[in-house]
């Protein structure tokens, strides 16, 4: 296997661009397409992909080296861009290819388990088992980005309107919250424990007392409890704290964040002032909304009985036919 000694990354695959540039990417075997006296590879990475080619001009060494290479394998590639005779309009670099002058392959690979694609059918429990290649196809990667993005646009909106980001302590005396505590034993303090935190509740709360008045943390909170849709035993949520205001104080600066978010994250504009609902019209939409499943319940309840007596009537028929 090659060194990338000599070669500097020059461009994600996704961002090649610029015919006649000369370029270095690197990433991993998406596809191979040997015709003989051409090969084609689909050299992939986080922002996407981008296609190596090779022909009669590059060297045979370079050439059998690229007829070698399956999936998955980690290669770095320098080369020219040049327009694509057959163009892809499905991918961002489809109108360009690169050819590659100096190929080094970095790592080989076993063939995966499972094919490194966005539409997969394989179950869960393998994909878990190796994730670490499931977090190459781009649906988990493009999640775990926009989370970043999330943290990133929350961090600039609170800093903006004079938040201080405050990390509070992992391990902690137990105090009483909605769920079981994550425990872990004290070496120092012999048949005593710390608690993980299932919120920065007590500590944001001294916090205010110590007059840091505006708290952000994205905080890392443990609850021993069933799984939910939108819970599992760890999670991160935004977590603050203010002083000194009112309702309308904290709708506005939460709203506002809301605002910010969606239009940066996912270019959505959102109006503000959001709807808001008072105690009672939530309580009516809560009896209106129980009295409709209650209806659809009733409902369903009564097809399953006319679809049980029809089926009788007509296994009665068919009996009686048969006499």
């Amino acid at each position: 296997m090659d060194t990338m000694q000599g070669l500097k990354r020059t461009h994600y695959c996704g961002d090649v661009e610029g015919i006649g540039n000369e370029v270095v990417v690197g990433g991993y075997v998406q596809k191979v397409r040997d015709l003989g006296n051409l090969i084609f590879i689909d050299l992939r990475d986080r922002t996407g992909i981008v296609q190596l080619a090779f022909d009669d001009s590059t060297d045979r060494e370079i050439f059998e080296k690229a007829s070698d290479c399956h999936s998955e394998y980690v290669l770095m590639a320098k080369g020219v861009v040049r327009e694509r005779e057959s163009k892809n309009t499905a991918i961002k670099t489809g109108n360009i290819e690169i050819d590659v002058k100096d190929l080094r392959v970095l790592a080989k690979a076993q063939t995966p388990p499972f094919e490194i694609v966005d539409d997969t059918n394989v179950n869960e429990e393998l994909r878990l088992k190796y994730r670490y290649l499931d977090l190459r196809r781009k649906v988990l990667q493009d999640n775990l980005i926009m989370r970043s993005k999330i943290a990133k646009v929350a961090r600039d909106y609170y800093y903006e309107n004079g938040f201080i980001e405050i990390e509070t302590p992992m391990m902690i005396k137990s105090t009483p919250e909605g769920a079981r505590d994550y425990l872990v034993p004290s070496r120092v303090h012999h048949g005593k424990f710390y608690a993980l935190p299932q919120s920065p509740q007590m500590y944001k709360q001294l916090l205010m007392i110590a007059g840091f008045d505006r708290y952000i943390q994205l905080a890392r909170c443990f609850r021993d409890e069933d799984l939910r849709a939108d819970r599992q035993p760890e999670f991160t949520q935004i977590d603050l704290e203010m002083s000194f205001v009112d309702v309308e104080d904290i709708l506005e600066i939460n709203e506002g964040f809301i605002q910010r978010l969606f239009k940066e994250v996912l270019d959505v504009d959102v109006e503000l002032p959001l709807p808001r609902l008072t105690y009672k019209d939530a309580m009516e939409r809560t009896v209106q909304i129980s009295l409709i499943l209650v209806s659809v319940w009733k409902y369903a309840i009564f097809q399953n009985l006319l679809r049980i007596a029809v089926s009788a009537c007509l296994l009665r028929l068919s009996k009686t036919a048969a006499r």
